[in-house]
């Protein structure tokens, strides 16, 4: 059922009903009110005749029966059409005139609050007066409740009829006004179904109608497709970094999965292959063996670091990090020398796992490069970079050979390495990637004397206002050009 049929149906049985409590309600006050003029009139008709009434108990008490008379017929002019009930002290009645209940029917005391008595179906409104003076007796003045039940009848039917009116017109407007309501939920329903989910949060194209209800609608359709394009860029993403990853994979493993076939064969052609040569064969196979792994691990980490969101990054501290990352290096390398200067409060917004990676990296290719053969003293650095935004610059120092600047912009090309490089040509790579996904910068350049290379990377640090930040529009680390 369509809403604007919901809401007319709901307003004409709700109007009429409404018309109909109200109706009641007044035909109780307007019974109320009424009751209220009788029992006003009946005081004024028994102020009237209150002394005629106490005259006639005088007389009846003295014997006086011309002079009862006299007032009887003076206490009925002046009670008019209302019943007329006197009783003398004894309980004697001595006057019973007009209409009134039946003689056996018990009146009220005298109280002098109208009352209502029914007798035989019919209602009376009774108002008791006591008499006081030298024959004291009761009063009672009478007048049938039915004497405005002609009035309260037409009430009725008058709300009777309101309520049978308003029942038709109250579903004609409506629905006449339901229908001009909906009309922009109509219009959005219609975009809505027409969408291409592939056009994008712009094909919807909604004007603001004026109604919050349909424009906070429209808001969270909006946010949909939005939500909806950013997450069918993320596949996309995800599938061309999935695809890349095994092309990837298996350009770059075809040649040590090659020697190590070759080797293979050897050792299966010739098994009696001299002890020494079958020393030589066997270390070159573990040499293959070591170098797919860290390709494997280094693809599989350039794909995370491809796929990280933002609900991964929190404060990090810089120094507490680079002491633990160099910490970890110089315990798969005992041999190596590094110096640390980090001191601690230099807080960046990052992904720890992310910069732990760049920062083995960063430290392990000083290592291996550095003077003499097996690694150099290394020194790593971190400070404070003053300035309006301020940063954090980290640098990592080698006696190495350094980079000459015709490649230093293609050493973090995607396996990108010197022909004598044990490494696989993607940690460098991965340094870019995770410099990039904090919205840093990296460059090559020379140590100080006496001589060598520098890496020096510099990130944004964490702000207490904005301690959230956008990731790259870059994400293709491993689906980019080589």
């Amino acid at each position: 059922m369509r809403l604007s049929t919901r809401i007319a149906l709901s307003v004409t049985v709700l109007v009429p009903a409404m018309v109909l409590a109200a109706g009641l309600l007044l035909v109780g006050l307007v019974h109320r009110d009424l009751s209220r003029q009788q029992d006003a009139v009946l005081r004024e008709r028994a102020a009237a005749v209150l002394p005629n009434v106490r005259t006639l108990l005088a007389a009846d008490s003295k014997g006086r029966p011309r002079a009862e008379q006299n007032q009887q017929r003076k206490v009925l002019d002046g009670a008019l059409d209302s019943g007329v009930r006197l009783a003398g002290a004894d309980g004697t009645l001595l006057l019973v005139v007009g209409p009134q209940p039946a003689e056996n029917v018990r009146l009220p005391a005298a109280t002098e609050a109208p009352v209502t008595l029914r007798d035989a179906g019919r209602a009376w409104r009774v108002l008791p007066v006591r008499v006081d003076g030298v024959a004291p007796g009761t009063l009672w003045l009478v007048s049938p409740s039915s004497a405005v039940d002609p009035q309260i009848a037409a009430v009725r039917r008058r709300v009777l009829l309101v309520v049978l009116l308003a029942a038709p017109v109250a579903g004609l407007l409506a629905f006449a006004l339901a229908g001009r309501s909906t009309a922009s939920l109509r219009r959005l329903s219609a975009r809505a179904a027409a969408l291409d989910p592939g056009s994008g949060e712009t094909a919807l194209a909604h004007a603001p109608s004026r109604v919050l209800e349909v424009d906070e609608l429209a808001a969270a359709l909006g946010l949909l497709l939005a939500r909806y394009d950013e997450q069918a860029v993320r596949t996309t993403q995800a599938l061309e970094t999935a695809r890349s990853f095994s092309s990837a994979a298996s350009h770059e493993l075809r040649t040590p999965l090659t020697a190590m076939r070759t080797n293979l064969d050897v050792l299966r052609a010739h098994p009696g292959l001299a002890a020494v040569e079958r020393a030589e064969v066997v270390a070159e196979l573990s040499q293959d063996h070591a170098r797919l792994e860290e390709l494997l691990t280094a693809l599989r980490t350039l794909a995370r670091g491809d796929l990280v969101e933002v609900s991964a990054f929190a404060g990090v501290d810089l120094g507490e990090l680079v002491e633990s990352a160099v910490a970890e290096v110089v315990r798969r390398r005992p041999k190596a020398v590094i110096d640390v200067e980090a001191p601690p409060g230099i807080r960046v917004f990052g992904w720890e796992t992310g910069l732990r990676i760049a920062l083995a990296n960063l430290v392990g290719n000083a290592v291996v490069h550095g003077r003499p053969p097996g690694g150099g003293p290394v020194r790593v650095t971190v400070r404070l970079r003053a300035g309006r935004s301020g940063a954090a610059v980290l640098t990592v120092d080698d006696t190495g050979p350094g980079v000459p600047p015709a490649d230093r912009a293609a050493v973090f090309h995607r396996f990108h390495r010197r022909p004598d490089s044990p490494g696989s040509g993607l940690g460098l790579t991965l340094v870019a990637q995770q410099v990039a996904l904090h919205r840093g910068t990296v460059a090559v350049g020379d140590a100080p004397p006496p001589g060598g290379c520098r890496f020096e990377v510099r990130l944004p640090l964490l702000r207490p206002e904005a301690p959230t930040l956008l990731l790259p529009a870059r994400r293709d680390w491993l689906s980019g050009e080589r």
